[in-house]
């Protein structure tokens, strides 16, 4: 299936081409994803989930918006109850967890950057804490910064996308794997 988004004016180039997207910039990471319009596609309404994630609890790192939003939903619709760990997105992850809560399972927001290890520890203990296991863990957020030139790149640009994409998946990992292992295995992907 392909969706697409209804056309939102046209542009003149030599003849009159249809455009689909706006052009579209924010001065932050990560985005707002309530801004964005057109709103991005996170659910496929023709899809039924089921029962393949059946009472399983997943962390989805970056869970409220984007990719992993749509992760989200899909897992719900498998009947897992979710876990959001986000930055400080408030309104992008009371949206998700609200669509959680429709499709009928539980869903926990933890706000904090996980690029620091506390923080990784404290998702996994309130994981722990309300649900009592983890079984999958969705290492999903991440940053980029684009630039013309390798040479335009800064030391802290470097170190924030390390700290970001990398380290933050390494305390997550470890902190669930010490704590989840002595119970039962665990599925952990980087998206």
């Amino acid at each position: 299936m392909n969706l697409q988004y209804p056309y939102y004016g046209t542009e003149t180039q030599c003849k009159e081409v249809p455009i689909t997207f706006p052009p579209q910039h924010q001065y932050r990471q990560p985005g707002l994803e309530y801004l964005m319009v057109p709103r991005p596609i996170f659910d496929n309404p023709k899809y039924i989930g089921t029962g393949k994630l059946q009472d399983r609890v997943a962390i989805i790192s970056g869970g409220d918006s984007g990719i992993g939003r749509a992760v989200a939903v899909a897992f719900a619709k498998e009947g897992a109850d979710l876990v959001i760990a986000y930055l400080d997105e408030h309104r992008d992850a009371m949206e998700t967890r609200d669509i959680i809560h429709k499709l009928g399972r539980r869903c926990l927001l933890i706000p904090g950057d996980l690029r620091q290890k506390s923080n990784c520890c404290l998702v996994v203990q309130k994981t722990m804490e309300t649900f009592g296991r983890i079984d999958i863990l969705i290492n999903n957020m991440g940053v980029q910064f684009v630039r013309e030139s390798y040479l335009d790149i800064s030391e802290q640009q470097l170190r924030d996308t390390f700290d970001t994409n990398i380290i933050s998946f390494f305390h997550m990992t470890t902190e669930a794997l010490s704590i989840q292992l002595r119970l039962q295995p665990i599925l952990v992907t980087k998206i």
